[in-house]
């Protein structure tokens, strides 16, 4: 199996501190986008936790706002849904590349 983004195995792996590899002390466009996407990966974790344990919070009536926990879970669920478009286009994007003839 291919791997586009380069989250599988290499010298970088999936939570690579972002420091670059080689001889130059200068990130590459490739790190500073694999920083980038790594930080919302994170960020929406944070998000999907947070709305769970407001949910948690509110059915052990440690928490009464109704309207707070929606707010917490929709926002991770809009979240989620545009890191899913995120990778959808970069997935389409390496196909066309793939396509292209040299």
């Amino acid at each position: 199996m291919s791997d586009p983004v380069g989250l599988i195995g290499g010298a970088h792996g999936p939570l690579h501190d972002g420091q670059p590899k080689g001889p130059s002390n200068q990130p590459t466009d490739g790190d500073a986008f694999r920083q980038a996407l790594f930080g919302q990966l994170r960020e929406v974790s944070e998000m999907r936790q947070d709305a769970d344990k407001a949910v948690e919070d509110l059915m052990t009536g440690e928490r009464a706002d109704l309207e707070g926990v929606l707010l917490a879970t929709q926002k991770a669920d809009t979240a989620f849904q545009l890191l899913q478009q995120m990778r959808n286009r970069v997935m389409e994007a390496y196909q066309e590349i793939q396509q292209m003839r040299v």
